[in-house]
């Protein structure tokens, strides 16, 4: 989805994932690869691969037994906070229910964050026994960043332990969440629209001025959903004419500005979990947070400079104009 990953550098464990074939998708035929988006989770351990191998229950009640196991670190007395508590270790299923509450009230908001968790947790819930013993199975191949990936996997894994297979979680959902957002007015999700390749409307126009209000609106969440559009993909788009954009660095700048305005992007945030968890692109560092990771493993000497004025542009009063 928005955040696929795309850095060329970064410690790569791509191949063990390929041999893999992660279970989830093989069952699912999907080939999607997230936000959405580890150098810090939580400590973990793998579970046994007999654990892996235990029959399925049915959903209803696993359902229910994981509710008893699950933390009650957001029980569902609190308020909502509609983005933030996506972060941290949070019981994503309860802020799922939670947020789709509001979505259904007419709260565009919480249906764009509702998509940002169903993208986060679809791997996971497409297959929750084929993903544990695919970790498992990571974990034997023995590979120096192995051990980041299935702690970023776990991290993912305990978050999201709340949806099964019946809940559906992929892309068609996902889309269909964050075309729906957009419609109510939602920019962020608007934006994911056009970096998917299916934006409300197909006009040159109208893609360059939603580019130009997600830089009007300083919104971090639009700025990091926009990112996958302003890359590679827009190189000899004649509506990105004069805008950051249409090269590797213009979409690296788009995500390390969103940090910039105030997405979290540190060590333990959900941008670098789910890079590390869905990408198998890993920091070799327990401590860095995005920027540092881009600037330290994707970017040259030559491109830090271009990359830093880039990103001065993007996050000034009617940047990249």
């Amino acid at each position: 989805m928005a955040l696929a990953p795309t850095l060329k550098t970064w410690l790569l464990v791509l191949p063990a994932v390929a041999m893999l074939g992660v279970a989830g998708y093989r069952a699912s035929g999907h080939g999607h690869g997230t936000q959405d988006g580890v150098a810090a989770p939580m400590a973990v351990s793998a579970p046994s691969v007999g654990e892996a191998l235990a029959p399925v229950m049915p959903e209803a009640l696993t359902r229910r037994l994981s509710g008893i196991e699950r933390s009650t670190a957001l029980p569902s007395g609190l308020p909502l906070d509609i983005r933030a508590d996506i972060e941290g270790d949070t019981d994503l299923f309860a802020y799922a229910q939670r947020l789709r509450v509001q979505a259904d009230n007419g709260n565009h908001e919480a249906r764009w964050m509702l998509s940002r968790v169903y993208d986060y947790c679809a791997q996971y819930a497409v297959d929750p026994g084929g993903y544990r013993l695919d970790n498992n199975v990571l974990a034997g191949l023995g590979l120096s960043a192995a051990p980041a990936m299935v702690q970023a996997r776990e991290r993912v894994a305990q978050r999201c332990g709340g949806f099964v297979p019946g809940d559906r979680l992929g892309p068609t959902l996902v889309i269909g969440e964050r075309r729906r957002a957009a419609q109510e007015g939602n920019l962020a999700a608007e934006a994911s629209l056009l970096a998917e390749g299916e934006p409300l409307h197909e006009s040159e126009q109208y893609r360059r001025d939603l580019v130009q209000r997600v830089q009007d609106s300083r919104d971090p969440e639009a700025y990091m959903a926009l990112a996958p559009a302003m890359g590679m993909r827009a190189a000899g788009d004649k509506a990105m004419t004069g805008l950051i954009a249409g090269e590797q660095l213009s979409e690296l700048a788009w995500r390390v500005a969103a940090c910039e305005l105030g997405l979290p992007c540190g060590a333990d945030s959900v941008l670098v979990n789910s890079y590390c968890a869905n990408g198998g692109i890993c920091s070799q560092s327990g401590t860095q947070d995005f920027r540092d990771f881009v600037y330290d493993a994707a970017v040259s000497r030559q491109g830090a400079g271009k990359m830093k004025e880039w990103i001065k542009r993007l996050i000034g009063t009617g940047a990249g104009r």
